[in-house]
């Protein structure tokens, strides 16, 4: 037997009419009572009796309409949850996730994709770069977010936001009074480096910032995260540069002044998959990054132009 018959059956069950269920399922009264005989023989039992004003339901019939719409059900259900599956609204979504993205635009992506699909369950997981590239060609993961991502033939990258890189220093230190920090200022202060562990990271940018300067940073200490780096700035045992996502630590005795350099110090956060995946979770998700960026970049290009309306003008 098919849905068909069953659908035929419980219209009849419930019309006690041949021909009124024929009208309500649009289709002629001889087939549809083909339909019901070829399925009581499948069966090998009656299911209805023939009466003057048309059917009535056996015991045996009344048995088998109730699973019959059991059966309609679970099979509408199981259609329609695969379709939403098959345009990612449903099933289940693997995320890498690591560093200070993780104090403001990946949770900010996450909570606008769940409450946009409720029922696609996100499963979060703490991996560095390295280990989310790995878990992404093992498929433990669809999807990572991660900084200074390099060029790989099978892994793709896409921005997601270009941060400000902001110095982080106690709130009694003297170079708090200024509103912005020379790179030449920070160079002579002990200073706190993150993320520890495999290269090139984090760490090799904020060199290269140096470097580019002819400036030589006193590194004293090389810590796991920013979250870490910020506490121990909030110790006095140094100064540390952070993207501006940082800024939502509020670890009190700390404030972030601006880096003083044309153009602006930036670091992009980027999320990374496999070139190959064709997800319809994941893609998506990649919709949703992709309007967060095109919002962020309208933000930035309004905030130019007001700017340059407020400059003095000669």
């Amino acid at each position: 037997m098919d849905i068909r018959q069953l659908k035929y059956f419980v219209a009849v069950a419930e019309e006690g009419n041949i021909g009124r269920a024929a009208l309500r399922l649009h289709v002629s009264q001889p087939p549809l009572t083909r339909q019901i005989q070829q399925l009581e023989e499948k069966l090998g039992t009656a299911l209805f009796v023939r009466t003057p004003k048309g059917v009535e339901i056996t015991t045996a019939g009344l048995f088998f309409l109730e699973g019959a719409r059991s059966m309609i059900a679970l099979m509408e259900r199981t259609v329609e949850r695969t379709q939403r599956a098959g345009q990612g609204q449903l099933g289940r979504l693997d995320v890498g996730i690591f560093g200070s993205g993780t104090l403001d635009v990946i949770p900010k992506l996450l909570q606008h994709f769940s409450r946009l699909f409720p029922d696609v369950r996100v499963v979060l997981h703490t991996m560095n770069k390295i280990e989310q590239i790995e878990a992404l060609r093992q498929r433990r993961i669809e999807v990572g977010f991660n900084r200074l991502v390099a060029d790989m033939p099978d892994i793709a990258s896409e921005l997601v936001k270009r941060e400000e890189l902001l110095a982080a220093i106690r709130e009694d230190h003297p170079l708090n009074t200024r509103t912005q920090i020379r790179l030449q200022d920070l160079a002579a202060l002990p200073m706190i480096v993150f993320p520890s562990g495999s290269r090139p990271n984090f760490i090799d940018y904020v060199y290269q910032l140096f470097k580019n300067e002819d400036l030589h940073p006193t590194v004293t200490q090389e810590v796991g995260d920013a979250a870490t780096g910020v506490a121990l700035v909030a110790g006095g045992l140094g100064v540390c540069l952070v993207p501006e996502s940082t800024t939502n630590l509020r670890i009190p005795g700390v404030v972030y002044r601006p880096i003083a350099h044309e153009p602006k110090v930036t670091v992009d956060l980027s999320c990374i998959y496999r070139r190959s995946e064709q997800s319809p979770t994941l893609r998506a998700l990649l919709e949703i990054v992709r309007g967060v960026r095109k919002k962020e970049l309208l933000a930035a290009q309004a905030r130019e132009e007001q700017a340059l309306l407020q400059a003095p003008r000669d």
